[in-house]
């Protein structure tokens, strides 16, 4: 592995926290036009890494989803990554109004790591057995078709592996049973997933292998 690309499972829960926080930081900064201060960034996370924000608001005893945006590729340090995916979950996902500064008080953050993307090889029919819930998140690609799913997604929807490559295959805009056809590969990832329990709250890693 390059030297200047950090992995997951070179994070400590300490560096999720910085993590989560630094994505509150930046939606909650933004509303007065200021940013984080990125001094005390630890030098691991300066690190290029690939991540992904997912925002979700608290409505009764409910989570919705409010925005999911992240960076497949390692292409800037993971600290800027989580910065600027924030920043576009919060006001660039498509599915979703901007957030208002009325909704801040009700947000939950959350923040996955992801490792560098393999392909998954085998025939078609073979892909559900090479899945593992809960270990792997989920790529399709077929020409400038492609869609991601994270490897928390099946695990909390209680997806079995033919549904997920299913889901992953509308994701990306093809048809369900996509994954049984030779010309959409197939990529996959792990990932460290770090979340607030509530609301600006303690910051924990998500157990998501059954």
């Amino acid at each position: 592995m390059p030297q200047d690309l950090v992995e997951p499972e070179e994070l400590t829960l300490e560096d999720g926290e910085f993590l989560v926080k630094l994505a509150r930081e930046s939606v909650e900064k933004y509303f007065v036009n200021e940013a984080p201060d990125f001094s005390r960034v630890p030098e691991k996370l300066r690190k290029k890494g690939a991540a992904f924000v997912t925002i979700e608001k608290i409505i009764g005893d409910k989570k919705q989803l409010r925005g999911c945006i992240g960076y497949v590729e390692p292409m800037k340090p993971l600290y800027k990554t989580v910065y600027e995916v924030a920043l576009a979950a919060a006001f660039e996902d498509p599915r979703f109004p901007p957030v208002r500064a009325s909704e801040l008080p009700f947000l939950v953050y959350e923040v996955s790591v992801l490792s560098s993307i393999k392909k998954l090889m085998g025939r078609p029919e073979e892909r559900p057995r090479l899945i593992k819930i809960g270990k792997m998140g989920l790529i399709a690609k077929k020409g400038f078709f492609s869609g991601l799913l994270l490897p928390q997604v099946p695990v909390e929807e209680g997806w079995d592996e033919e549904t997920f490559l299913a889901y992953t295959c509308l994701k990306a805009g093809l048809s369900s049973d996509c994954w049984l056809d030779e010309s959409v590969e197939f990529y996959y990832f792990t990932a460290r997933v770090f979340s607030e329990e509530y609301p600006n709250g303690r910051v924990v890693e998500k157990e998501l292998g059954k």
